[in-house]
């Protein structure tokens, strides 16, 4: 059995993330997070304008 490294964490988990790869993981997800939720508003508002036009082109007139 080979003894273990004092680099290697006790408990064999991984070592921490460095400060700077968390952050840009971090921003990284908020910016594809907002463009989500653009994508989302805009779908919305395509099915709500669909919905409408269908609505309207059913309308009896007179």
């Amino acid at each position: 059995m080979t003894k273990p490294t004092e680099e290697a964490p006790d408990s064999g988990a991984a070592a921490p993330a460095s400060t700077t790869e968390t952050s840009d993981m971090a921003s990284a997800a908020r910016k594809s997070a907002g463009k989500a939720v653009w994508m989302g508003t805009a779908v919305g508002i395509g099915s709500a304008a669909i919905v409408a036009a269908l609505l309207y082109a059913n309308k009896k007139r007179g």
